[in-house]
């Protein structure tokens, strides 16, 4: 009897234990389970931009998280990744901000679910400063941007000039994804222009007697001269009337394009010889000189009405209008002699400037 008290106590002391051991094995798997898919395993004191240049796995994820100081508990997100399944993940841009669970933090990357990138293109432009801001946002290199635009096969594709494909790159705020391709990243502008260049203005352009592409060009002109929104409307109707009169259209912008540069333009350079100068070829040039904005397409289909013939800059960054010639000449001495002032101000500061340094 009292071996068998023996043996029955033993027993209830093992059953004990392995009770004890079984209660703190689910409580252990519960808290990690509770941990596994709890919303706040990790957390993102701020917007937070991880990049994955490559196919990478969770040992180089983690040291990618502490070397941007991500407060997380290893051994614990190396127990739910064998556990998820979420061993290697996938080359992208993906944003944090917040709280998350393991999974919820893991599979976003594992599957690729990437967040895009807020890419602005600016109007008025060169299809380098395109090419370096895509470049500097994107997974590509600005010269394979600047590819896209000579590529004979992708432009004969597209029935479009190198100029003309660059005319439809519509200023706007684009979501594109960090991994999308120079190719990908052109078309998807080019979709952008065509929903934008609406079945309405087609057939405005029509009544114009002009093409797509001869809208995208005189707006290309307004949208380099025009120094505000304001004045477009009124700088086309400037342009029409002379395209209807017979005149030369006699732009400065295209003129600029033909030098390759943006600057004040000198007697000598209005008699380049080249296709896109304008005071020595008669109506539009074979194509746009940059990449105008809506704004600037639509007020090449609607001029302002009005007999202006010329134009010239004023100190506030805009332009007076003229009828006449003589006007013009009147208007553009006016601009000479602030523009003459200006210069001596500048050699004034600069003089004394030289002096103080000098004592």
């Amino acid at each position: 009897m009292n071996l068998q008290r023996q043996i029955g106590l033993t027993k209830s002391e093992l059953i004990t234990t392995i009770l004890c051991f079984v209660v703190i094995f689910f409580l252990v798997f519960s808290i990690r389970l509770v941990r596994l898919t709890s919303g706040d395993s990790l957390v993102f004191e701020e917007e937070t931009e991880i990049i994955l240049e490559e196919a990478t796995s969770l040992s180089a994820l983690q040291e990618q998280l502490r070397s941007i100081g991500v407060q997380y508990q290893p051994e614990e997100m190396q127990w739910a990744a064998n556990l998820l399944g979420w061993r290697r993940f996938q080359r992208g841009r993906y944003e944090f901000d917040g709280a998350y669970s393991y999974n919820g933090f893991l599979s976003k990357m594992a599957r690729g679910i990437q967040d895009p990138v807020s890419v602005v293109v600016l109007p008025g432009i060169t299809p380098e400063r395109l090419a370096e801001r895509l470049g500097n946002s994107l997974d590509f290199s600005a010269d394979s941007l600047k590819a896209v635009f000579s590529d004979s096969l992708f432009l004969a594709e597209k029935s479009l000039t190198r100029e003309e494909l660059f005319g439809r790159m519509l200023p706007e705020t684009y979501l594109i994804y960090w991994t999308s391709q120079p190719v990908a990243v052109i078309e998807k502008i080019l979709r952008q222009f065509d929903q934008s260049f609406t079945e309405e203005m087609k057939e405005r352009a029509a009544g114009l007697e002009l093409s797509i592409d001869e809208v995208v060009t005189l707006a290309s002109i307004i949208e380099w001269e025009a120094k505000n929104q304001a004045e477009m409307s009124t700088i086309s109707g400037l342009y029409w009337n002379r395209l209807n009169r017979g005149m030369l259209l006699q732009a400065d912008p295209t003129v600029n394009f033909a030098l390759g540069e943006r600057r004040r333009l000198l007697y000598e350079d209005y008699q380049i010889d080249h296709p896109y100068n304008t005071y020595k070829i008669k109506g539009l040039p074979p194509g746009p000189i940059t990449n105008p904005s809506l704004a600037a397409i639509e007020a090449a289909l609607n001029p302002e009405e009005h007999n202006y013939l010329y134009m010239v800059a004023n100190p506030e960054g805009g332009h007076v209008f003229t009828r006449t010639y003589q006007e013009h000449l009147e208007e553009s001495e006016k601009w000479r002699r602030w523009l003459r002032e200006q210069y001596r101000i500048k050699r004034q500061r600069e003089a004394e400037q030289s002096q103080e340094n000098s004592r």
